[in-house]
């Protein structure tokens, strides 16, 4: 699992939409479904009911959405506290 992966997951999540999703991340419709796809092989779950134009979260895709973005928001929040330490450092 990686942190693009779960990026893209939770924006397709937010948008319901791959679609929508590849577009406010500036990438394509088929790296979205990949990314998508390779997470959803690798934990062997379902992660979206997809039908026609419909995107919905799946009970476990509900789960995986809570848990990415408590990641997502640790490692934003990790780089931020490296950076501000690095600026700290170059001050003295």
């Amino acid at each position: 699992m990686e942190s693009e992966q779960l990026r893209i997951f939770a924006a397709v999540a937010k948008y319901k939409s791959f679609s929508e999703a590849a577009r406010k991340l500036y990438i394509s419709h088929s790296t979205t479904s990949r990314a998508v796809s390779a997470l959803e092989k690798e934990l062997d779950v379902k992660l979206f009911e997809r039908n026609n134009h419909i995107v919905a979260l799946t009970p476990a895709g509900q789960v995986m959405l809570e848990e990415a973005e408590k990641l997502l928001r640790a490692m934003d929040e990790s780089v931020e506290r490296v950076k501000a330490a690095s600026e700290t450092q170059d001050k003295h």
